[in-house]
């Protein structure tokens, strides 16, 4: 195992304690730990930012481990751990990551707003496909490149185009217009739609902050200040400000108007 994955003590100290119990819990099950997110990226803020770990099994689990592994994940949640709260976990078979079209298949997963679900991967896992094999942090198990295949410059840009095709269904939805009214699910947006346009451009991946910086030197005066203020707005709890709620709808439809136009 690798016990200094990062350079932080305290994240160090976590991913080294859920590692040993979860290759106690999972056994033979267990092929390996991986960081993807903001701290393969680079860009972790140690006050704000979640762990995003990969857990790579051999096989789907059964139905009585992932019963035990909720339970895991309950305890953890009330362990009073200060990254109790901030953890994104995904535990997915080492085959089913060689593919880059959805399936239904549907896996174990944490998120902060659903401690434990079992739901297919989201279209935006070709992102972390490529982060895995690209600058994936080990924890445990084999080197990254020796599990992961790299993605196809064109699946990248397959997903990212359908991610904005998704959004733009939802924009006369009133129960995503609430949700995306939260200034950090605008910001969220704003921020996702930086790296999709990146992918589309460059066929490659970066932090969203480091997208941001990117898009704003791209997309010139129209949009960059819905996206400084996206950056600044992005762990906010408050409502956005309905201005930059329809300038979110406007990017959206921009950028697919790009996408048709490609």
């Amino acid at each position: 195992m690798n016990t200094t994955p990062t350079p932080y003590a305290d994240v160090n100290a976590v991913l080294n304690e859920l590692a040993t119990q979860l290759q106690a819990l999972l056994g033979s099950h267990f092929c390996g730990m991986y960081l993807y997110g903001s701290l393969a990226l680079g860009d972790f803020d140690p006050q704000q930012s979640d762990i995003d770990f990969l857990v790579v099994t051999d096989a789907e689990l059964p139905d009585e481990l992932i019963e035990e592994l909720k339970a895991f994940h309950e305890r953890f949640a009330r362990s009073g751990s200060p990254w109790a709260e901030n953890i994104e976990a995904a535990y997915v078979p080492r085959e089913a990551l060689r593919h880059t079209e959805p399936t239904e298949a549907r896996y174990p997963q944490v998120e902060k707003e659903f401690p434990f679900l079992l739901a297919p991967l989201e279209i935006g896992w070709s992102f972390q496909r490529h982060t895995l094999y690209t600058c994936g942090v080990r924890v445990a198990g084999p080197e990254p490149r020796e599990l992961f295949e790299p993605v196809a410059p064109e699946d990248l840009q397959r997903a990212a185009a359908a991610i904005v095709n998704l959004w733009l269904g939802e924009i006369h939805s009133p129960e995503w217009l609430d949700w995306a009214r939260s200034r950090k699910n605008q910001a969220f947006v704003v921020l996702t739609l930086c790296r999709v346009l990146y992918v589309l451009e460059t066929a490659q991946i970066a932090s969203k902050p480091q997208a941001a910086r990117w898009a704003q030197a791209n997309l010139g005066e129209r949009w960059s200040g819905l996206i400084e203020r996206s950056l600044a707005g992005k762990y906010a709890e408050e409502d956005a400000p309905e201005e930059d709620l329809q300038e979110t709808l406007a990017l959206i439809q921009y950028m697919a108007e790009q996408i048709r136009a490609r």
